[in-house]
């Protein structure tokens, strides 16, 4: 696994420092079980060969799916302080991180992706954590095979969410290219959102770029911008897949693409649904406030 024990270097105030996974980890308030890395797993489907990573464990299975533009390892943090009370498994979709690129990002296609996942690991039910995109996929999963998922934490997304507050970083995510150095990719990132923690923000970005043989940075994952107007109508579609299983919905407390009164809205049509508000966390509560969202999911999960 590349994070562990590897040193993400920082610019602070005008010198440089550097954290490990763990140490990260720890700086957020994360109180971690088991500092051991997670083994990567590799699958394929439908020629598109898929990656994760397995945090291992003996307690109810649990799938962790990111949000679009992120990787697995966007549930580093949240892995290692719930190791001990599930088996966790983080997947790159299709498209993201160490996974190969396709030309099917359908949310039913990944939907398969995860179903598949599922059963080259042996799982029968099944627990699903889905930040944003995640989320959309993690909810078409409980819809389509029912008997599969026992239990849904979606993480800030929900019908009506405001996408016009993502045009930033949209814009930023379709800019990314080629780097000399990572620290001009971190710079840019905290221009656009400066209340992020810069030395989180060097840790996503080292996890989301490899290098190449002429010592350039590129990202991982596939340039061409996502059908947006397809994912949206998925995500307008949330609730209906939502009436059979507990469901918890995590709001970052400062996310402006989840607004309060739009996650009560969403809770209030599930009949055995559950909203949690995060403190100062963004879109990334995961990132942003792992420590805060490691409890709300160890309870969840754990129920």
């Amino acid at each position: 696994m590349e994070s562990q024990g590897k040193r993400v270097g920082v610019a602070m105030d005008g010198q440089s420092t550097a954290l490990s996974m763990t140490e990260l980890a720890v700086s957020l308030g994360v109180r971690i079980h088991d500092p051991a890395p997670p083994s990567e797993i590799f699958h394929s489907r439908a020629g598109c060969r898929l990656h994760g990573f397995d945090w291992g464990g003996t307690g109810p299975p649990v799938i962790l799916l990111h949000g679009g533009g992120l990787s697995a390892h966007t549930w580093d943090f949240v892995c290692l302080g719930l190791r001990g009370v599930a088996r966790l498994v983080a997947l790159d979709l299709r498209g993201h991180g160490d996974s190969d690129w396709s030309d099917d990002y359908r949310i039913a296609t990944m939907a398969e992706d995860v179903v598949a996942a599922a059963d080259h690991l042996g799982f029968g039910r099944v627990r699903l954590v889905g930040m944003s995109l995640g989320g959309v996929v993690a909810a078409h999963v409980a819809d389509a095979y029912p008997g599969r998922v026992e239990r849904l934490a979606l993480i800030d997304v929900a019908p009506g969410v405001d996408f016009e507050s993502t045009g930033r970083m949209r814009a930023f995510m379709t800019g990314l290219g080629p780097v000399a150095e990572l620290d001009a990719v971190v710079d840019a990132a905290m221009r656009v959102n400066p209340r992020a923690d810069r030395a989180s923000v060097a840790y996503r970005m080292n996890t989301l770029f490899r290098r190449v043989p002429n010592g350039d940075w590129v990202p991982k994952g596939d340039p061409r911008p996502p059908d947006f107007p397809a994912i949206l109508a998925a995500i307008e579609h949330l609730a209906a897949h939502l009436t059979g299983l507990p469901v918890l919905l995590v709001r970052g407390g400062r996310s402006r693409v989840l607004p309060q009164s739009t996650a009560e809205r969403l809770v209030g049509r599930i009949p055995d649904g559950e909203l949690v508000v995060v403190p100062g966390a963004g879109h990334n509560v995961q990132e942003d406030n792992p420590a805060a969202l490691i409890t709300a999911l160890r309870a969840f999960l754990t129920g």
